[in-house]
């Protein structure tokens, strides 16, 4: 049975955008391959950690480490990570995230992402 803990810290991969996210063919939308890739490496990291967080309200704090120089978006990066993080079960809704801070942080090479998730008091 999953425990609640005041808080979790996580190292992800970097997100894909919200533009690579879905994939089209017609009138169905379908994940992409990176979308599927992703949502897999964060059930891996979320199923290794006891902590479930269940209805609480949340706050997040996500450091978004780029693989390059290129001109990127770090809210496109926001949603897949908040949706991926629900389908692992580590919250119940992303709604509950109530405050949300995010972060560019320097280049690492393959890029990653940095998660803070905090019980909020009220």
């Amino acid at each position: 049975m999953p425990t609640f803990s005041k808080n979790i810290f996580l190292v992800l991969p970097l997100p894909p955008t919200i533009n690579s996210y879905w994939g089209f063919s017609g009138h169905k939308r379908f994940l992409t391959l990176a979308a599927r890739e992703f949502k897999a490496a964060v059930a891996h990291a979320v199923s290794l950690q006891p902590v479930r967080f269940g209805d609480a309200k949340l706050e997040m704090t996500v450091t978004i480490n780029f693989r390059d120089k290129r001109i990127a978006d770090i809210s496109n990066r926001i949603k897949a990570l908040e949706d991926a993080l629900v389908q692992a079960g580590l919250m119940n809704d992303d709604s509950q995230i109530k405050v949300l801070h995010v972060y560019e942080g320097p280049i690492v090479k393959g890029g990653k992402c940095s998660v803070k998730i905090n019980v909020l008091p009220f």
